[in-house]
């Protein structure tokens, strides 16, 4: 596995490959690598000739209150994870390189979904991610990227890009999110949680359930559905629920009734982390 930290040497061996008839694919995350992002690598790996992961923690996609300076950083851990995995190279840069000074890179408008949801609680959020994504998306070239369901928001605004940019060559995967045992999302954030937080924050994966069986069994009334999510939240000690709702999965818009492939979507705060999740929810039974 190669170890590299330049946006040149990135380019150079993607392009080598391609060049060789090598398929390309792309894992991008922040670090700390959990199973998680292993089970991406795992796709990719499957499927890809070459793999790519990239560690940077991106600051444009942190706000002023949020934690930037204490995101979990594991470097030595992560690489030896992505080798076990393997990864063909693993680009981990500075700053510096993703954002060279004076020079003026794309910065795609994450449009109104954008302003919505993780976009309203963390303004200006999506920019960054977006801006990140482009310039990695440019510097890998023609790849197939994965993404987890997990961050669901941020994987329709990064397809809805490549969309609008078929000239970056770039395949966009979605893979499942991978859950503990108590139905909690694997996420690099969960480290900080405690013990009783931990136990607590199984109640979002609760909420989208119930919210999805009801729908199985008929709720075509998406409030019904948000109100049986903010209340499985709100009964938790530890939780403050910052929101709930049902998206239409083509727009990324509030749903009133689910007549279209719909998703259950939530979002609260521990005293030591804030999580989100989503479920999508089943047609119902006939």
């Amino acid at each position: 596995m190669d170890l590299i930290r330049t946006a040149a040497d990135l380019r150079a061996a993607t392009e080598g490959w391609r060049t060789a008839g090598a398929s390309v694919g792309l894992v991008p995350t922040m670090g700390a690598l959990h199973a998680g992002h292993r089970s991406l690598i795992q796709r990719a790996r499957g499927e890809r000739d070459r793999v790519v992961v990239s560690i940077f923690v991106n600051p444009l996609q942190f706000g002023p209150e949020e934690d930037l300076e204490t995101y979990p950083r594991s470097e030595a851990a992560d690489l030896a994870a992505s080798e076990r995995e393997g990864v063909d190279l693993v680009w981990a840069p500075s700053v510096e390189e993703v954002y060279p000074p004076g020079v003026d890179l794309p910065a795609p408008d994450p449009g109104p979904v954008g302003k919505t949801f993780e976009g309203a609680a963390r303004p200006g959020h999506f920019e960054g991610v977006l801006k990140v994504v482009r310039r990695l998306f440019d510097l890998t070239g023609p790849s197939v990227a994965y993404f987890g369901d997990k961050d669901v928001q941020q994987r329709f605004l990064v397809r809805r890009m490549v969309a609008a940019e078929p000239g970056l060559g770039v395949t966009i995967v979605a893979c499942p999110t991978v859950r503990e045992g108590s139905g909690l999302a694997l996420s690099s954030r969960n480290a900080r949680l405690t013990p009783e937080e931990r136990q607590q924050a199984s109640c979002l994966f609760l909420a989208l359930t119930e919210a999805a069986e009801h729908a199985r069994a008929g709720e075509r009334d998406a409030q019904v559905l948000v109100a049986l999510m903010a209340r499985e939240i709100g009964a938790t000690t530890l939780a403050r629920l910052d929101y709930a709702a049902v998206v239409d999965e083509a727009t990324f818009t509030v749903a009133a009734t689910i007549d279209a492939p719909s998703r259950a979507i939530v979002a609260a705060r521990f005293p030591h982390a804030r999580l989100i999740d989503n479920l999508p929810l089943p047609a119902p039974i006939a």
